[in-house]
C-alpha cells in the first residue's frame, strides 16, 4: 500500500467514525487494565458482562484483594481461562497497591511488569488511557496488516513497527480501534465482506470477494 492509499484508507475510516471508542466497558483506568487482561482470548461482549457484576462489587485493587480469590473467579467463570487470569489479576492487584499506591502507571515498562500483561495489554491502556499512540495488534490488527498490505509482517511486533513507521500521524491515537473494528466487522478473517468494505478502492487484498445472490 503507497503513502497516498493509507491516507485515504484513515482518512475515509475516520470519517465514517471519527471518535473510535473500545468496546470494552470501563469508568477508571484500573477498570480498562482488568477489562483488557480479562479479554484475552475472549470477546468485548462476554469480558462485558463479566465485568458489570465484578466492578459493581470491587472495581480498585485493594476492593480485589479484599474479596478473595475465589469470589473474584466466581465473578468471572464465565471467560475462558478465568482461573488462571483471576490469579493474575490478583497478583496484579498487589503489586499496584505496594508498588504504585494503588494506582495503574502510565508506562510500559512497570505495565509489562504486571502479571498478565503483555505488551497489547499494555498498548491498549497506554493508548486509551493515556493517549499515547500505540498500536495493540491483535489477531485482526494482524490480518489486516497482512491482507491489505497496509503493514506485512510474520509476528505481531513486525506489524506493530510498521504500522507506527506507516500510518500519518494524525491518525496514529486512534488507529488501532479503527483496525479492530474493521477487522471485527468487514474484513472478517474467513470471509471479508469486501462488498460492504469503505476501503475496498485502496485495499492491497487482490482476491475481492463478489457481493452475494440476490
Amino acid at each position: 500500500m503507497k503513502p497516498a492509499q493509507i491516507e485515504e484508507f484513515f482518512a475515509t475510516l475516520q470519517g465514517a467514525n471519527p471518535h473510535p471508542q473500545t468496546e470494552l466497558e470501563f469508568s477508571s483506568v484500573f477498570e480498562l487494565l482488568a477489562a483488557v487482561l480479562l479479554s484475552a482470548q475472549a470477546t468485548d461482549v462476554g469480558v462485558n458482562k463479566a465485568t458489570r457484576k465484578l466492578f459493581a462489587v470491587a472495581n480498585t485493587p485493594q476492593k480485589i484483594l479484599d474479596i478473595g480469590l475465589s469470589s473474584l473467579e466466581d465473578h468471572i467463570k464465565t471467560i475462558g481461562l478465568f482461573r488462571s487470569k483471576a490469579k493474575h489479576l490478583m497478583e496484579t492487584c498487589r503489586m499496584l497497591v505496594k508498588l504504585h499506591e494503588g494506582r495503574v502507571p502510565a508506562d510500559r515498562e512497570s505495565l509489562e511488569a504486571l502479571p498478565g500483561v503483555g505488551r497489547k495489554t499494555a498498548n491498549v491502556v497506554l493508548n486509551v488511557a493515556f493517549g499515547q499512540p500505540t498500536m495493540a495488534v491483535d489477531t485482526h490488527l494482524f490480518r489486516l496488516g497482512n491482507r491489505t498490505g497496509l503493514a506485512p509482517g510474520k509476528t505481531p511486533l513486525d506489524v506493530e513497527l510498521r504500522l507506527l513507521k506507516r500510518i500519518p500521524e494524525r491518525y496514529l491515537v486512534d488507529a488501532h480501534h479503527w483496525l479492530i473494528l474493521h477487522g471485527r466487522y468487514v474484513c472478517q478473517a474467513r470471509k471479508p465482506l469486501c462488498w460492504q468494505c469503505s476501503v475496498n478502492a485502496v485495499c492491497g487484498y487482490k482476491l475481492k470477494t463478489p457481493a452475494p445472490a440476490g
